[in-house]
């Protein structure tokens, strides 16, 4: 076999090897638990869903009251099954939380039987990005 042949394969195995391995990619779908009072799923996975039901998010609402400003804070989501749940909170801690959240996000919240936040979780991963997304 030529070198110049020799030089052709291995440069297509290498470019082969290479376009295989992309970075992880780790979907993450909607799931509410109505029972143990936990959402999660990842912000791509739902927006990619196939039915026009999967959600999630979180977000504050400042409202002037006259007597000053109410910062209140929600998650909420909404999965296949069409289990969905909102809870909300004024908490300093979990309000902190919710502004820390990214396009990509993994998003995880639970609730109390009054339907307040008791716990608001983002992680912003490069596994979240759908293929379509890395450019």
């Amino acid at each position: 076999m030529k070198l110049k042949t020799k030089i052709l394969i291995a440069a297509a195995a290498a470019f082969a090897s290479t376009a295989a391995v992309a970075g992880l990619s780790q979907p993450a779908p909607v799931d509410v638990d109505l029972v143990n009072r936990i959402a999660q799923g990842d912000m791509v996975s739902a927006q990619q869903a196939k039915d026009n039901v999967t959600f999630i998010g979180c977000g504050i609402r400042k409202i002037s009251t006259g007597a000053g400003v109410v910062t209140t804070g929600f998650c909420q989501a909404g999965d296949a099954d069409e289990e969905q749940f909102t809870c909300f909170t004024q908490d300093p801690d979990l309000l902190a939380a919710t502004a820390s959240t990214a396009d990509f996000s993994f998003i995880t919240f639970a609730w109390n039987e009054d339907g307040e936040c008791t716990r608001i979780g983002f992680s912003t991963q490069s596994f979240y990005l759908t293929k379509n997304q890395v450019k």
